[in-house]
């Protein structure tokens, strides 16, 4: 697989990142165990977790995918191999540190976070969303001090829109605070209005990694979706009440053509368009089986031409 590098910095990622927000949802461990083997068997060497996941299931206090990635890890011994990227935020305990970008979460949650990876340091770690209550500069000075006690390498945001990064990455050069190198926004053929325009110039601008999550747009653009069909067994049939519209359906259409053009399958197609973009660096992609992960690694060899390109652009407009 094809390997990129991570913004400004030494790090080489593959050209796909492997979420996993299923892992102890939809995924169980031995399904989670077998999608990491089989990407790692493909030259995938980026995973990207959260600590909150999957608090929203019953019975799940998040932190489960950070556990299943720690156990594979050690029972792999391929640690020196693995880009290991989280995320903090979300509330992981009660009380009023329990979460957001305070310093005081942030210190206890990186520890929480490392023990359940069972790793001595996070490769990126990353702000899940911003934080209205905590000034910018307190959480980049808390994440300043784990860099500088090795336990973080670098730090990234998700969900930032362009004035909040913005002001972030000029805080960070004022007063001397580590950088954000990387954003995840949600982006994909069927969702781009929140990422293309200033958002994107930005990143290519301030040269950060863009790693965008949701990138087949919930399934969508997996194509098992299509209209007048029954809805299949799904936790995601959300989606076509979001996606499913005239320009949703367009979209379908012409990637539909382009996977049959490339003998392809059409969540590949999706991705090659996202791969083609300057400004990302590595889309991240979910699996709950080896079998799903199979119709998605071709992505990486996929070259669309310039007018196949065009021709999604223009289905996408305005979505």
């Amino acid at each position: 697989m094809q390997q990129r590098r991570l913004g400004k910095t030494d790090i080489e990622v593959s050209a796909l990142c492997l979420g996993t927000m299923q892992f102890g949802w939809t995924a169980d461990e031995p399904a989670a165990i077998a999608v990491m083997d089989a990407f790692a068997a493909a030259g995938g060497n980026f995973l990207d977790t959260a600590d909150i996941y999957s608090s929203w299931v019953p019975g799940n206090p998040g932190g489960v995918a950070e556990e299943i990635i720690g156990r594979w890890l050690k029972a792999r011994g391929n640690r020196d191999r693995i880009v290991v990227a989280t995320k903090v935020h979300g509330r992981m305990w009660d009380g009023p540190d329990g979460q957001g970008l305070g310093r005081a979460h942030i210190l206890r949650a990186v520890e929480d976070s490392l023990r359940r990876l069972q790793i001595d340091t996070i490769d990126l770690y990353q702000c899940h969303r911003p934080d209205p209550e905590t000034p910018i500069d307190e959480t980049l000075a808390a994440f300043d001090e784990l860099i500088r006690s090795g336990k973080v390498r670098y730090i990234g945001a998700s969900n930032y829109s362009e004035p909040e990064l913005a002001e972030a990455l000029s805080t960070a050069d004022a007063k001397g605070l580590p950088r954000f190198v990387s954003l995840q926004p949600r982006y994909s053929l069927a969702h781009r209005d929140d990422f293309e325009g200033p958002l994107a110039d930005l990143c290519l601008r301030e040269g950060l990694a863009v790693i965008p999550y949701s990138p087949l747009a919930g399934g969508f653009l997996t194509g098992k979706y299509r209209p007048g069909q029954p809805l299949p067994k799904s936790q995601r049939t959300y989606t076509v009440k979001r996606y499913g519209n005239e320009a949703g359906w367009r979209i379908i259409d012409a990637i539909d053509r382009m996977a049959k053009a490339h003998q392809t399958t059409l969540a590949a197609v999706a991705l090659a368009w996202l791969l083609a973009k300057p400004v990302i660096t590595a889309p991240i992609i979910g699996a709950n089986s080896v079998e799903q992960l199979a119709d998605l690694i071709p992505a990486t060899e996929l070259r669309l031409t310039a007018a196949e390109i065009a021709t999604l652009d223009a289905a996408g407009t305005g979505l």
